[in-house]
């Protein structure tokens, strides 16, 4: 079976792992967890970073560290993996779920620009969905695919509005927006994932990158059971949401070869583009001019009139190839179908048509002409 997207352990992973092990920092303490932090902060062009146990995490303290409280919505586009949405579910929020743009995926600026001008009026603790009489209190922005959203133009009615802004960028490690790196596009925090299946993994974990400064400080404080002093005070609720030493081994080692696993994620999105787009009817991911994106997952969306994508996909894993449906909308998920939403044109017109194809980063010509020859053959 080619799988779909799977780790590429071909660096210094198990010379680290040895050290751990040898000098017994294998858990939340330890010189890899300062080193990959420095790291990621670096990759992201971001002053400073806090390395998380996942990339939920990451979201959950990177809310609360804006503001975000329980009663709280938290615009959200509806076009992503749940865990977005659980983020702001564990703050006692809940989301606000709007469409994404056709073009990329990703927060549609022009419809939430007319939802708030539309839903929202100054209240004495801030901005309120009128609907609701609920404080909105953060835009969650997020970067689908490692697609970074159109941020000049979410930024500006951000700051129109008054509304932190917190990026889901879980997969798009070593994507840029018209030249700049993630790190300085304006929201208050970014987070990443490191989950098995991304571009570059720790096994799991996550991180939050940002300024220095007291917002990221506050991340960092409440990850460690927001413990004061080297005595056991503790000034709030805190949570055990710091990374491993042993996860951080692993992520240097992969951060290492950071770049040349972007290279390789693009080459393959790039391949099947060239292969696949306009046979039978499929067309490609969306490709916006502002980003470039780090493509994490590559695929195709099947027509309408096409082939039927359950098919597809059964006749690629009967040959061997893992392929995959995408996320489902929020909107059809049972905990947040009551949630203030607006219209889903876009969501509803391209989910259940996305094919996901292998793509990890060392996935061979072979079996990526492999994938291709099996995609046309099911498709004629």
């Amino acid at each position: 079976m080619i799988p779909l997207s799977i780790p590429n352990l071909c660096g210094n992973e198990k010379r680290y792992l040895a050290e751990c092990i040898d000098s017994s920092f294998v858990s939340t303490v330890g010189p890899f967890v300062g080193r990959f932090e420095a790291m990621t902060a670096a990759a992201a062009g971001a002053e400073a970073a806090v390395a998380t146990s996942a990339g939920t995490t990451g979201l959950h303290l990177s809310l609360l560290a804006c503001g975000v409280l329980p009663g709280d919505l938290v615009v959200l586009p509806s076009f992503t993996f749940i865990a977005s949405a659980n983020a702001i579910s564990h703050c006692g929020a809940t989301p606000w779920l709007m469409d994404v743009d056709a073009g990329s995926w990703t927060l549609n600026p022009a419809l939430l620009a007319d939802e708030l001008r539309r839903s929202t009026a100054p209240g004495p603790d801030g901005l309120i969905h009128v609907p609701s009489g609920r404080r909105v209190s953060a835009i969650l922005v997020v970067y689908t695919l490692g697609m970074p959203a159109d941020m000049d133009r979410i930024m500006g009615i951000a700051e129109q509005y008054g509304l932190p802004v917190v990026a889901d960028a879980a997969a798009a490690l070593g994507a840029d927006y018209k030249g700049r790196n993630l790190g300085s596009l304006g929201p208050i925090l970014s987070v990443f994932s490191f989950n098995g299946n991304k571009t570059v993994t720790c096994g799991g974990g996550g991180a939050v990158v940002g300024a220095a400064g007291p917002v990221l400080d506050m991340v960092r404080h409440l990850s460690g059971t927001a413990r004061i002093g080297s005595d056991y005070t503790h000034d709030r609720v805190g949570f055990n949401y710091r990374m491993t030493n042993v996860e951080a081994a692993v992520g240097c080692a992969q951060m290492e070869n950071l770049d040349r696993f972007v290279t390789a994620k693009r080459d393959i999105h790039r391949r099947y583009n060239e292969a696949l787009i306009g046979h039978a009817g499929l067309t490609a991911f969306p490709d916006p001019e502002w980003a470039n994106s780090a493509c994490w997952f590559s695929g195709v969306i099947v027509p309408e009139s096409g082939v039927d994508p359950v098919e597809l996909r059964r006749r690629l894993n009967e040959q061997g190839i893992e392929a995959r449906p995408f996320w489902k909308p929020l909107y059809l998920q049972q905990p947040y179908k009551d949630v203030p939403c607006s219209k889903q044109t876009v969501s509803e017109g391209i989910w259940s048509r996305i094919v996901t194809l292998p793509c990890s980063t060392g996935l061979s010509r072979a079996d990526q002409d492999r994938v291709i020859n099996a995609v046309l053959d099911a498709t004629r």
